[in-house]
């Protein structure tokens, strides 16, 4: 099986060489050993910008040609599409409102058609990734979408190809809906991500934020298991990203590594050593963790000669001017607290801006005491993975780790669990981390290690396809009990070849124009719903049937009989039931015409004292759930939460049903019908189903029991209580 991964970058560096052929070299990292890992099982081609802007000629083929002797394929970007999708979109917009960081309220003011013309690049980085896809696939490959780059690129692929298996996986948190619905574009991204099979998440907490922005945002139906979005079914789940133990545990053999250990235990003798690894971003907390380290100093000065932090802090993004002040922000603090308490013998902080090569970075997590991690959001955070793969069992250290990073739900058992933003609480970690027993240490480290060795990178890549395998299996599955979609073609020819012919058509969402946006809803809802219209193309149909004599036309709604005798004034030959049937008009003109507006009624309407009191409930419910509203029948009643708050409106209309079966409606002869946004009170034994075998026996006049047809056709928005209109025409 082929496996087509596409993450905005190519897990190699690229660099020209004099002799003007090209170097290739692989990137450190999980993913990317984890991925590439993935080629023992498949035959994988890896999709992505190879982080180099070489222009159309010899260059870039002699580039492509090396790329692809490796499986790389690359997708070239321009300068200004870098600018604008990957530091513009991707980085200013995506990456800082996924991270819980709003989104910069003077940059809006003033870039408001960049951010437009970030959007279109966006767009259009997506579809050239699409199109590299495309250009490799082979029916049945498994497409692996990478990360907040390449949200759309699912929905665009399915375009092309709807049998494609295709799965999404995002490296940063997903936020809360109240969070993400501030994204401008929010519906796109998430309807691009949706046409994935399975979509992935490091933690459970990231796919519940994400499965209800769809259903919040969208007004999808959310389960545990996934969304259902119009008949398709996409699976949400965890998957938490492991790293490759090995590679730490057998550094940790090597001489290399042993001469730097024993060099840092001989230079840091009578200290413990506290330490901090990461990159020099905002949501990584390093003021907030030396200003812990500071208040700890503070409360235990005893301590200050006694512990050392060394906080390594890789500059990223040095150009931006917000990066620039946090760099600032972050050595005035140092350069006080050493200042504070440090001698001249020696200063509690040692504080590099540089990165650090893998043998000297194992030899530094060996010899560490306590290990602080104090993201304020963090994907997942691998650096604590890293820690405790390079701990010895017999004398390991301490993880203090924030809350807020993915980690926490994985290896939080053996951590100290904190709040970055309580320096306080931090403080008071650090004093618990530095004076643990070695028994508890020696538990805690185990619990952490026993995780982070069986959920390795190389696990999390095999799960994640297998789940993806199975769920693209389901779904194929659940598509073999959808019915299929109706076939114009055959439709029209089995029309014309139709002697008598009936066609049965619903009234609301089938022959009206379509619902307004839902952010375009507002509380006068009744008023709305009134101005509902036939679609013109659909009312000129209707007409040109109508006139044809061998064919009857039926309207069926639930909607009350003076409304609708108001809007199908214009077409007085089609029949229309009202009410679900309750009501019947027969056509005014032509066929079966009576030239008098007469409303037939289908059942006894004397027994309708329990409306009064429904009423009396719907309306209590309608008061305490905002944007709910009820619809007023003559023998029904409709309470709707279709632009409530879905989860609230759900768990009203459970308490709803409750009050109805225990009071109004315990011994009253009447069926209550769940939609799937409403709850509706009407008489029982009602249905559409009743009520078109009585238009067909009218149609067919005295002495005939059934009409005559030999074409039918049936089309409607139906409740599931009324689709046994399908089963009386069968």
């Amino acid at each position: 099986q082929s496996l087509i991964i596409a993450a905005n970058r190519l897990p190699i560096s690229v660099k020209k060489k004099p002799d003007g052929t090209w170097d290739l070299r692989t990137s450190a990292g999980g993913l990317v050993s984890a991925l590439l890992g993935v080629r023992k099982t498949y035959d994988m081609t890896w999709i992505g910008w190879p982080g180099v802007f070489v222009e159309e000629g010899p260059d870039r083929d002699a580039l492509t040609a090396t790329l692809r002797k490796q499986n790389f394929l690359p997708v070239y970007l321009t300068k200004t599409q870098v600018e604008l999708y990957y530091n513009g979109y991707c980085n200013n917009v995506l990456w800082s409102l996924f991270h819980y960081v709003p989104l910069s309220f003077e940059a809006k003011l003033s870039e408001d058609t960049n951010m437009h013309a970030q959007w279109l690049a966006y767009k259009e980085a997506n579809r050239a990734f699409s199109d590299a896809i495309m250009s490799v696939y082979r029916t049945g490959d498994v497409v692996w979408a990478h990360d907040y780059h390449l949200m759309l690129v699912p929905q665009m692929l399915r375009a092309y190809e709807d049998s494609m298996k295709i799965g999404w996986f995002l490296h940063t948190p997903f936020p809360s809906s109240e969070i993400y619905r501030m994204l401008p574009m929010r519906e796109e991204l998430l309807h691009g991500c949706l046409a994935a099979d399975l979509v992935g998440f490091h933690t459970y907490d990231y796919a519940r934020h994400f499965v209800s922005a769809t259903s919040r945002i969208l007004g999808l139906e959310a389960t545990p298991e996934g969304v259902e979005n119009n008949g398709s079914f996409t699976r949400v789940a965890a998957f938490p990203i492991g790293i490759d133990p090995g590679r730490f545990t057998s550094a940790l053999r090597t001489n290399e590594v042993q001469v730097h250990i024993n060099e840092l235990r001989e230079r840091f003798r009578g200290r413990k050593v506290m330490l901090g690894v990461d990159r020099l971003d905002m949501i990584k907390g390093i003021p907030h963790k030396l200003l812990a380290f500071e208040k700890f100093l503070s409360e235990n000065p005893d301590w200050a000669n006694k512990v050392i932090l060394i906080q390594i802090a890789v500059p990223t993004r040095s150009d931006v001017p917000e990066y620039q002040r946090l760099a600032s922000q972050v050595h005035e603090l140092v350069g006080r607290i050493n200042g504070r308490f440090g001698s001249i013998g020696s200063v509690p902080i040692q504080h590099l801006d540089c990165t650090m090569q893998f043998p000297e970075l194992c030899a530094l997590y060996a010899v560490t005491d306590v290990m602080l991690v104090t993201s304020q959001r963090d994907g997942m955070n691998l650096v604590s993975y890293e820690f405790v793969s390079c701990q010895s069992k017999n004398d390991a250290g301490v993880l203090v780790l924030s809350e807020f990073a993915g980690a926490a739900q994985s290896i939080g058992a053996g951590a100290l669990l904190v709040n970055p933003y309580n320096v306080t609480d931090v403080a008071s970690a650090i004093k618990d981390a530095l004076t643990m027993p070695e028994v508890e240490k020696i538990e805690r480290h185990r619990s952490s290690f026993s995780h982070v060795s069986i959920h390795t990178s190389q696990a999390w890549a095999d799960t994640f396809i297998s789940e993806l395998n199975d769920t693209h299996v389901e779904a194929e599955l659940r598509q073999k009990r959808i019915p299929p979609h109706l076939k114009p073609e055959a439709m029209v020819k089995s029309f014309q070849m139709g002697k008598e012919r009936l066609i049965i058509l619903g009234y609301n969402a089938t022959l009206t124009d379509p619902m307004e946006s839902k952010t375009k809803i507002r509380p006068k809802l009744e008023s709305q719903k009134s101005r509902h219209k036939i679609h013109p193309v659909a009312q000129e149909c209707l007409t040109r049937l109508c006139d044809d004599p061998n064919t009857t036309v039926c309207i069926f709604s639930g909607s009350e009989r003076n409304k609708l005798a108001q809007i199908f004034a214009m077409l007085p030959k089609v029949w229309i039931a009202a009410e679900n049937g309750v009501f019947i008009r027969p056509p005014l003109q032509g066929k079966n015409g009576t030239d008098t507006p007469k409303w037939l009624t289908m059942i006894e309407t004397t027994n309708l004292d329990w409306l009064e009191s429904v009423e009396v409930v719907f309306e209590y419910f309608c008061e305490r759930t905002p944007r709910s509203h009820v619809e007023m029948r003559e023998t029904s009643l409709v309470w709707s939460y279709k632009y409530a708050d879905p989860d609230f409106g759900r768990q009203q209309a459970r308490d709803l049903l409750q009050h109805l079966w225990t009071g109004p409606i315990s011994n009253a002869p009447v069926d209550v019908i769940m939609g799937a946004k409403s709850v509706e009170v009407r008489p029982v034994g009602l249905s559409k189903g009743t009520a078109v075998e009585r238009i067909v026996q009218m149609i067919g006049g005295h002495g005939k029991e059934l009409i005559e047809v030999d074409f039918v056709a049936c089309c409607g928005h139906f409740l599931g209580r009324d689709e046994d209109i399908f089963s009386f025409l069968e």
